[in-house]
C-alpha cells in the first residue's frame, strides 16, 4: 500500500558503499570488444593509453559488487542519495490510476546523473598520476560533470563539444569553463582528425562520434593525458548503478514496487543507472519488471539500428564492441536532446535488448517537449530535453493504464534538469521546434559501410 509521502529521501550513509555489476547475473556473457587492428578480444594494454588500470579492471570484471573507494563516497555527499519523488500532480492532470514515480537527478553540481561517473574517472586517473584528462561532451552534462570532478581531484580537463550544441547551449559551455575546463566545438581546428573534416564539411554540426574521435586522439598523442568517457562503457554504466540501488530502497519506503522502469537512451549511461539493479533483481528471480529505454527516432539505434560490431568513433580509432548502432559514419540531425546524438548503443543494454530484458520505444522531439512542458507545469521542475524522452514513455503508459483501467506502478529516471535548455522550449513553445523523421536512407549509407567481422 502507498503511503501518502510525495518526497522519499535517504540519509547519507545509505549512499551505496558498492557498484552493482551487472555482469555477474547474465545468463551468458556480452561479446567481448575487439583489437581493430587483429578483431581479436582485447587485452589490458590495448586499452593502457586511454585509461588507468583500475577503470581497465572494472571494464572487464566480473564481479557482482565493486567497492566505493572512500573519496569518492565522500564527493558523493555534495549530492547523493539523490530524492526520489511521486508525481501527484502530473497523475492528477493525466487522471490515470498508475503511480508514477521519478528518481532526480538534476540536483548535483552538474545538474544531471553525470558526476556518478565523472568523480570515479578523475579519482582513479588522479591516482594513477594522469594530469590531464580528454573528453568529448554532447548537450554538455558530461563535460560540466568532468570539469567538476576535474576540479576536485587537481586536473585539466579538455572537451570537445558536438558543434550543434556548443551553438545550441552557449551557458553550457561557460559553465565548464567556470568549473576550469578548456571548451572547443567538434569538428575542431585542433586535432588531425577535426583539421581533416573541416576542410571537407566546414559547416559540420558534429557529432559525438566525432567529438570521441577527437578526444581519443588528443588522450593517445600526449603522455600526460588520459581519456574519459560519459557513457557506453561497462565501468561507466557500473558507476551509475548507485541510482538504482537507491531507488530500489526507495521505492521500499513508498511501500511499492514499479511494474516499469523508464530511462532516456542516447548511449545507455542514465537508463542502465536505474535499470541495471532491477535487472537484476530478475535475473536472480527476485522480481518482474517492463524495463523501456527511450530514445529519439532521429537516432533509434535500439529501436531500428542492427546488432553488430562497430566502432564507437566516426575516425574509427576505438574499439570495435558489438551494439546496436546506426552505423559509425552516421550523422544524427540536430535534435536538441544533444546527449542522445549517438550512432550505437551501450554494448551492454545492448546484450540486454538481445536477450529480452529490455526493450525500447523511439519518440519524435516535439511530443517530447510536450510532455516536458505538461510536467514542468504539474510537478515544477524543467526537464532536460533528454529526459523529456523518458517523460514521454512515462505519459504514454500512464494514459495507457488510463485505457486499460489497470493500476500500473511507473518509475523513471529524470536524469537532469533543462535550465539551461530554455532557447529549445522557446522554439517549441513558438511552435518552431522541428521534428527529424528517422534519415532512412543515410542509415542504409552508414550501415553499409560496417566493418566486415568474424
Amino acid at each position: 500500500m502507498a503511503t501518502n509521502r510525495t518526497k522519499f529521501v535517504l540519509d547519507e550513509e545509505r549512499i551505496p558503499r558498492n557498484w552493482y555489476n551487472i555482469v555477474a547475473d547474465l545468463p551468458a556473457p556480452p561479446p567481448p570488444p575487439l583489437n581493430p587492428g587483429t578483431a581479436q578480444p582485447l587485452v589490458a594494454d590495448d586499452l593502457a593509453a586511454l585509461f588507468p588500470m583500475a577503470l581497465i579492471a572494472q571494464e572487464v570484471s566480473a564481479e557482482r559488487e565493486i567497492e566505493i573507494p572512500d573519496p569518492v563516497r565522500d564527493a558523493y555527499r555534495l549530492f547523493r542519495p539523490s530524492p526520489l519523488f511521486r508525481a501527484r500532480r502530473l497523475e492528477k492532470a493525466l487522471d490515470t490510476p498508475a503511480h508514477i514515480y521519478y528518481k532526480y537527478e538534476g540536483l548535483s553540481p552538474a545538474g544531471s546523473h553525470k558526476p556518478n561517473t565523472a568523480i570515479p574517472q578523475a579519482f582513479y586517473n588522479a591516482e594513477a598520476g594522469v594530469k590531464r584528462l580528454a573528453t568529448e561532451t554532447g548537450a554538455g552534462q558530461w563535460g560540466t560533470a568532468l570539469a567538476i570532478a576535474g576540479a576536485l581531484f587537481g586536473l585539466e580537463v579538455k572537451v570537445y563539444m558536438v558543434r550543434a550544441s556548443y551553438d545550441q547551449k552557449p551557458y553550457r559551455r561557460m559553465l565548464m569553463e567556470v568549473y576550469g575546463a578548456s571548451v572547443v566545438p567538434s569538428p575542431s581546428s585542433t586535432t588531425n582528425y577535426g583539421r581533416a573534416v573541416l576542410a571537407v564539411t566546414p559547416d559540420s554540426s558534429g557529432s559525438l562520434g566525432m567529438a570521441i574521435s577527437e578526444a581519443v586522439e588528443d588522450a593517445a598523442t600526449r603522455d600526460d593525458t588520459k581519456y574519459a568517457l560519459g557513457s557506453v562503457l561497462n565501468h561507466v554504466l557500473l558507476h551509475q548503478t548507485v541510482i538504482g540501488q537507491e531507488a530500489i530502497l526507495q521505492m521500499e519506503m513508498a511501500g511499492e514496487e514499479p511494474d516499469v522502469v523508464i530511462g532516456c537512451v542516447g548511449g545507455g549511461s542514465n537508463f542502465a543507472g536505474l535499470a541495471f539493479p532491477f535487472a537484476g533483481r530478475m535475473l536472480r528471480g527476485e522480481g518482474s519488471y517492463r524495463l523501456i529505454a527511450a530514445e529519439p527516432e532521429a537516432t533509434p539505434s535500439l529501436t531500428r539500428g542492427v546488432y553488430a560490431y562497430d566502432f564507437g568513433d566516426t575516425a574509427h580509432m576505438t574499439p570495435l564492441v558489438k551494439m546496436h548502432t546506426l552505423g559509425s559514419e552516421f550523422i544524427p540531425e540536430p535534435i536538441h536532446a544533444g546527449g542522445l546524438r549517438y550512432h550505437g548503443m551501450a554494448p551492454l543494454v545492448s546484450h540486454l535488448k538481445e536477450l529480452g530484458l529490455v526493450e525500447a520505444q523511439a519518440v519524435h522531439q516535439n511530443p517530447t517537449f510536450a510532455a516536458g512542458v505538461q510536467f514542468a507545469r504539474t510537478e515544477g521542475i524543467l526537464p532536460a530535453p533528454e529526459s523529456n524522452h523518458a517523460i514521454r514513455v512515462a505519459v504514454d503508459e500512464a494514459l495507457r493504464a488510463k485505457e486499460e483501467g489497470v493500476p500500473r506502478v511507473i518509475l523513471f529516471n529524470l536524469s537532469g534538469h533543462g535550465n539551461f535548455d530554455l532557447t529549445a522550449y522557446e522554439r517549441y513553445l513558438a511552435g518552431a521546434l522541428e521534428d527529424f523523421e528517422y534519415p532512412a536512407e543515410r542509415v542504409a549509407h552508414a550501415l553499409a559501410a560496417l566493418p566486415v567481422v568474424g
